[in-house]
Protein backbone atom coordinates (compact mmCIF):
# COMPACT_ATOMS: atom_id res chain seq x y z
CA UNK A 1 0.00 0.00 0.00
CA UNK A 2 1.30 3.45 -0.87
CA UNK A 3 1.63 6.15 1.74
CA UNK A 4 -0.05 9.51 1.29
CA UNK A 5 1.83 12.81 1.40
CA UNK A 6 0.61 16.38 1.48
CA UNK A 7 1.28 18.60 -1.54
CA UNK A 8 3.79 20.59 0.52
CA UNK A 9 5.68 17.42 1.48
CA UNK A 10 5.56 16.26 -2.15
CA UNK A 11 7.05 19.57 -3.30
CA UNK A 12 9.91 19.14 -0.78
CA UNK A 13 10.56 15.56 -1.99
CA UNK A 14 10.73 16.82 -5.58
CA UNK A 15 12.97 19.76 -4.73
CA UNK A 16 15.27 18.15 -2.15
CA UNK A 17 15.39 14.49 -3.20
CA UNK A 18 14.65 14.55 -6.92
CA UNK A 19 11.42 12.56 -6.60
CA UNK A 20 9.59 11.95 -9.87
CA UNK A 21 6.05 13.33 -9.98
CA UNK A 22 3.78 11.14 -12.12
CA UNK A 23 0.48 12.58 -13.33
CA UNK A 24 -1.91 9.68 -13.99
CA UNK A 25 -4.59 11.77 -15.71
CA UNK A 26 -5.28 11.45 -19.43
CA UNK A 27 -3.23 13.47 -21.93
CA UNK A 28 -6.03 15.99 -22.63
CA UNK A 29 -6.29 16.81 -18.92
CA UNK A 30 -2.51 17.09 -18.60
CA UNK A 31 -2.31 19.39 -21.64
CA UNK A 32 -4.84 21.80 -20.12
CA UNK A 33 -3.22 22.09 -16.66
CA UNK A 34 -0.32 20.36 -14.97
CA UNK A 35 2.29 20.63 -12.28
CA UNK A 36 5.57 21.81 -13.82
CA UNK A 37 8.05 18.95 -14.10
CA UNK A 38 5.41 16.23 -13.80
CA UNK A 39 5.60 13.27 -16.17
CA UNK A 40 2.30 12.21 -17.76
CA UNK A 41 1.70 8.45 -17.54
CA UNK A 42 -2.10 8.00 -17.78
CA UNK A 43 -3.63 5.15 -15.80
CA UNK A 44 -5.03 3.79 -19.05
CA UNK A 45 -1.50 3.24 -20.38
CA UNK A 46 0.61 3.04 -17.23
CA UNK A 47 3.72 0.98 -17.94
CA UNK A 48 5.90 -0.25 -15.06
CA UNK A 49 8.91 -0.27 -17.42
CA UNK A 50 8.75 3.53 -17.68
CA UNK A 51 8.76 3.83 -13.89
CA UNK A 52 11.65 1.37 -13.52
CA UNK A 53 13.93 3.99 -15.09
CA UNK A 54 13.61 5.99 -11.88
CA UNK A 55 14.90 3.16 -9.67
CA UNK A 56 16.67 4.45 -6.61
CA UNK A 57 14.51 7.57 -6.47
CA UNK A 58 11.05 8.22 -5.14
CA UNK A 59 7.79 8.31 -7.07
CA UNK A 60 4.85 10.57 -6.38
CA UNK A 61 1.52 9.82 -8.07
CA UNK A 62 -1.22 12.40 -8.48
CA UNK A 63 -4.46 13.02 -10.39
CA UNK A 64 -6.98 15.88 -10.33
CA UNK A 65 -8.62 15.33 -6.92
CA UNK A 66 -6.96 12.26 -5.48
CA UNK A 67 -9.89 9.96 -6.31
CA UNK A 68 -8.20 8.12 -9.20
CA UNK A 69 -4.94 7.58 -7.36
CA UNK A 70 -6.76 6.44 -4.22
CA UNK A 71 -9.02 4.15 -6.25
CA UNK A 72 -6.06 2.56 -8.06
CA UNK A 73 -3.53 2.55 -5.23
CA UNK A 74 -2.91 -1.22 -5.47
CA UNK A 75 -2.19 -0.96 -9.20
CA UNK A 76 0.10 2.04 -8.69
CA UNK A 77 1.98 0.18 -5.96
CA UNK A 78 2.41 -2.82 -8.27
CA UNK A 79 3.68 -0.58 -11.06
CA UNK A 80 6.13 1.15 -8.73
CA UNK A 81 7.55 -2.20 -7.67
CA UNK A 82 10.49 -1.80 -5.29
CA UNK A 83 10.65 1.98 -5.78
CA UNK A 84 9.54 4.04 -2.78
CA UNK A 85 6.25 5.60 -3.91
CA UNK A 86 3.58 7.90 -2.53
CA UNK A 87 0.20 9.34 -3.48
CA UNK A 88 -0.22 13.12 -3.30
CA UNK A 89 -3.30 13.68 -1.13
CA UNK A 90 -5.97 15.70 -2.93
CA UNK A 91 -4.07 15.71 -6.22
CA UNK A 92 -3.77 18.80 -8.40
CA UNK A 93 -6.65 20.52 -6.63
CA UNK A 94 -4.90 20.30 -3.24
CA UNK A 95 -1.61 21.31 -4.87
CA UNK A 96 -3.25 24.54 -6.07
CA UNK A 97 -4.98 25.14 -2.71
CA UNK A 98 -1.53 24.90 -1.09
CA UNK A 99 -0.40 27.77 -3.33
CA UNK A 100 2.05 25.61 -5.28
CA UNK A 101 2.67 26.42 -8.96
CA UNK A 102 0.83 24.92 -11.91
CA UNK A 103 1.16 25.46 -15.66
CA UNK A 104 -2.15 26.12 -17.37
CA UNK A 105 -2.77 26.30 -21.11
CA UNK A 106 -6.23 27.75 -21.72
CA UNK A 107 -5.71 27.40 -25.49
CA UNK A 108 -6.20 23.66 -25.00
CA UNK A 109 -9.81 22.49 -25.20
CA UNK A 110 -11.67 21.44 -22.08
CA UNK A 111 -11.00 17.88 -20.98
CA UNK A 112 -12.98 15.38 -23.04
CA UNK A 113 -15.05 14.12 -20.09
CA UNK A 114 -16.08 17.69 -19.25
CA UNK A 115 -17.13 18.16 -22.88
CA UNK A 116 -19.22 14.98 -22.62
CA UNK A 117 -20.85 16.18 -19.39
CA UNK A 118 -21.66 19.61 -20.85
CA UNK A 119 -23.05 18.16 -24.09
CA UNK A 120 -25.11 15.41 -22.45
CA UNK A 121 -26.45 17.74 -19.75
CA UNK A 122 -27.37 20.38 -22.32
CA UNK A 123 -29.16 17.87 -24.54
CA UNK A 124 -31.08 16.44 -21.59
CA UNK A 125 -32.12 19.90 -20.40
CA UNK A 126 -33.05 20.96 -23.95
CA UNK A 127 -35.17 17.82 -24.39
CA UNK A 128 -37.04 18.54 -21.16
CA UNK A 129 -37.66 22.21 -22.02
CA UNK A 130 -38.80 21.43 -25.58
CA UNK A 131 -40.89 18.51 -24.33
CA UNK A 132 -42.69 20.77 -21.87
CA UNK A 133 -43.16 23.73 -24.22
CA UNK A 134 -43.28 22.44 -27.82
CA UNK A 135 -44.13 18.75 -28.00
CA UNK A 136 -43.87 15.78 -25.64
CA UNK A 137 -41.96 14.01 -28.44
CA UNK A 138 -38.88 16.04 -27.47
CA UNK A 139 -38.69 14.10 -24.20
CA UNK A 140 -37.19 11.36 -26.37
CA UNK A 141 -34.03 13.47 -26.71
CA UNK A 142 -33.58 13.37 -22.93
CA UNK A 143 -34.36 9.66 -22.84
CA UNK A 144 -31.86 8.95 -25.63
CA UNK A 145 -29.07 10.90 -23.91
CA UNK A 146 -29.84 9.25 -20.57
CA UNK A 147 -29.73 5.81 -22.19
CA UNK A 148 -26.42 6.74 -23.81
CA UNK A 149 -24.95 7.64 -20.43
CA UNK A 150 -26.14 4.34 -18.95
CA UNK A 151 -24.63 2.47 -21.92
CA UNK A 152 -21.32 4.31 -21.44
CA UNK A 153 -21.28 3.50 -17.74
CA UNK A 154 -22.02 -0.18 -18.26
CA UNK A 155 -19.69 -0.84 -21.18
CA UNK A 156 -16.90 1.70 -20.78
CA UNK A 157 -17.61 2.80 -24.36
CA UNK A 158 -18.85 6.33 -24.98
CA UNK A 159 -19.96 7.13 -28.52
CA UNK A 160 -20.42 10.79 -27.55
CA UNK A 161 -16.80 10.99 -26.38
CA UNK A 162 -15.66 9.43 -29.67
CA UNK A 163 -17.72 11.98 -31.60
CA UNK A 164 -16.38 14.90 -29.56
CA UNK A 165 -12.80 13.63 -29.88
CA UNK A 166 -13.22 13.86 -33.69
CA UNK A 167 -14.34 17.50 -33.55
CA UNK A 168 -11.94 20.00 -35.15
CA UNK A 169 -11.01 21.74 -31.88
CA UNK A 170 -10.00 18.41 -30.30
CA UNK A 171 -8.17 17.12 -33.39
CA UNK A 172 -6.11 20.31 -33.59
CA UNK A 173 -5.24 20.03 -29.89
CA UNK A 174 -4.14 16.41 -30.36
CA UNK A 175 -1.88 17.39 -33.23
CA UNK A 176 -0.36 20.24 -31.20
CA UNK A 177 0.22 17.99 -28.17
CA UNK A 178 1.97 15.40 -30.36
CA UNK A 179 4.28 17.98 -31.94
Amino acid sequence: MLKTVTPEHAARLIRDEGALLVDVREADEFARERIPGAQNLPLSRLDPAELAQHEGGKLLFHCRSGARTTGHVARLAACAGPIEAYVVAGGLDAWKRAGLPTAENRRQPLELMRQVQITAGSMIALGVVLGATVSPLFYAVSGFMGAGLVFAGLTGLCPLARLLRAMPWNRAASLNAAA
